[in-house]
């Protein structure tokens, strides 16, 4: 049963933060993992209260809105994106109260509040899908799954060839009430994660009453997860490949990014603008090309998209200029911002991929060169953050954190490890929870240790070994952001002026604002574009009007 909300924040909560229109155009948002963040029990896993005490350092960031990964009533086969029930808080995290004062505060703080939401399944716990198998064929609940008769002489074989992202088919044969063998459920991800059925319109009247709940809750908008899955082709046709997982990304599936989802998005959007206070959407869309994800922030459809094909470029300047301008040509003639993002929940931390040669994807097994690693990582965040648009951090980030890639096996939780074929299945790296101090049990993260073990020595990449100490990543994430905010000249807009440059080098102008960047691996010559807003590591200026600029490093510039 779903928890009882608490009242609807009045208007004035939301008057903190609505203070001007069309605020996420240029929004840095912040990815909170509540599993990882902060510990407020000391049961070793983050909640709710855990995240609300911290917001003060999230404000004090620079941050602009805070994204939080699900943490609805669930089994947790995957890390809470298994929802058994969308109106209500797994207690693992807190309760709807805990919700209520996290968004309550979160305004009063002048911090906006997005949190996920699971549409493309549920978890096999959700009660509509227990009542599907419990009632056997014929039950009107499994239309609103993918419920299908086998192949084979007797059903003994997958309704088509599909294969699960997180390996091995898509399908899983059910036990029905006589125990018999009998139909099969789709589940793109683990079976634990039935896909629902989005042409039957009782899902779709499900999913706009959620809206409405949370929206009635106060929070500023939903990141949609799987936002390209929800619809499938028609007749559920063969693929024909195998090796599915990796042909994502490169070709429209038919399972994903079917032109059909634009429908529930505009249905959705309907929704979303009966609301005050500019609330907004943001889409996981893995499309073929960054031109299929503009379609998913057509006017009336969702605001933003994540830009996967810029998480996924290569430390290379003309790669990333390639994206870059492929990005905003693709974004202008719909009128959305473009997004930038370097980490997240489900890939390796940017500071363990750039320590790593190129090529070897979004989940990275080998911890590679630190040192050159994080040097990259910081000029890259100085970079993305000097593009027009919103920019996403993911947290730890701001740490420096790098992945942790020698978990043991017997401590790892992601599913896709478990499964052949599919993900690599090391999400768990990216996932440790992050360090507040320099001692403690799990460094501050709270007084029972962590669901996941914390390195040694992660105390001196602590919020409080960071703080304060110039040159630091941390405080380079501080100034960055307040930087940013204080001049007029980053953040929303839609193009750049690219400057002549070295080889290996990124230039372009912003007005009176210019951003240089050396990806090459020696130091390079550049002209000095005035005064050294701030920089990702030491810079040289000479009284000839020129610029030092070491390798892996980024230098914000303003015209005196």
């Amino acid at each position: 049963m779903s928890q009882h909300s608490a009242d609807p924040a009045p208007t004035s909560a939301l008057a903190t933060v609505a203070d001007r229109r069309d605020w996420w155009r240029d929004a840095v948002i912040y990815q909170v993992y509540p599993r990882s963040f902060a510990d407020s029990n000391g049961d070793g896993m983050g909640d709710l209260e855990g995240v609300r005490s911290r917001l003060p350092y999230l404000r004090d960031l620079g941050v602009d809105a805070v994204w939080l990964s699900p943490f609805y009533a669930s089994p947790q086969a995957d890390a809470g994106y298994d929802v058994a029930d969308y109106r209500a808080v797994d207690p693992m995290f807190g309760n709807l109260l805990d919700a209520d004062a996290l968004i309550r505060d979160a305004h009063d703080l002048a911090l906006r509040i997005i949190v996920d939401l699971v549409p493309n399944h549920s978890s096999d716990q959700h009660e509509w899908f227990k009542r599907a198998l419990a009632e056997g064929p014929g039950s009107p609940l499994r239309e609103r799954y993918h419920f299908r008769a086998g192949k084979g002489a007797n059903g003994e074989l997958p309704p088509n060839d599909w294969e699960s992202i997180f390996g091995g088919p898509a399908w899983t044969r059910v036990t029905e009430p006589d125990g018999t063998p009998g139909e099969w459920y789709l589940h793109l991800f683990a079976p634990e994660q039935p896909d629902f059925n989005w042409d039957h319109p009782a899902v779709g009247d499900e999913f706009r009453s959620i809206l409405r709940f949370w929206l009635d809750m106060g929070v500023d908008g939903f990141r949609i997860d799987v936002a390209h899955g929800l619809v499938k082709a028609d007749g559920l046709p063969d693929l024909g490949s195998h090796d599915q997982v990796k042909l994502l990304g490169n070709d429209v599936m038919p399972f994903f990014d079917q032109d059909g989802v634009h429908e529930v998005y505009r249905a959705w959007r309907i929704v979303l603008d009966e609301y005050a206070g500019d609330r907004i959407f943001v889409a996981e869309a893995w499309t073929p090309t960054i031109e299929r994800t503009a379609n998913y922030v057509r006017p009336d459809e969702l605001h933003q998209a994540f830009n996967f094909q810029y998480l996924s470029t290569h430390w290379d300047a003309g790669e990333l200029r390639s994206c870059v301008d492929r990005t905003l040509d693709a974004m202008r003639p719909v009128g959305a911002p473009a997004t930038w993002v370097l980490s997240n929940h489900d890939v390796t931390r940017h500071a363990t991929r750039f320590a790593n040669p190129a090529g070897l994807g979004t989940q990275i097994r080998t911890a590679g060169d630190r040192e050159l690693g994080l040097r990259r990582a910081r000029a890259a965040t100085l970079l993305m953050l000097a593009l027009p648009g919103s920019a996403y951090l993911y947290q730890g980030e701001e740490l420096g954190l790098p992945d942790v890639v020698d978990l043991p096996d017997e401590v790892r939780q992601d599913p896709a490890y478990f499964r052949g074929a599919g993900q690599d299945g090391f999400r768990d790296g990216c996932r440790v929870p992050i360090p507040w101090t320099r001692d403690g049990s799990s460094y501050g993260f709270g007084s029972g240790g962590s669901w996941l073990p914390q390195p040694s020595g992660w105390g001196e990449l602590s919020v409080e070994a960071q703080s304060g100490v110039a040159g630091s990543t941390l405080e380079l994430y501080r100034s960055a952001l307040a930087v940013r905010s204080e001049q007029a000249d980053l953040g929303a807009g839609d193009r750049v002026e690219w400057l002549k440059a070295p080889e290996g080098v990124l230039a372009f102008r912003r007005g009176a604002f210019v951003c240089t960047t050396n990806t090459g691996g020696e130091a390079a010559t550049v002209p000095a574009h005035g005064r050294v807003l701030l920089a990702s590591g030491e810079v040289t200026v000479t009284d000839d009007g020129e610029a030092k600029l070491p390798a892996d490093t980024t230098v914000w510039w303003i015209a005196d």
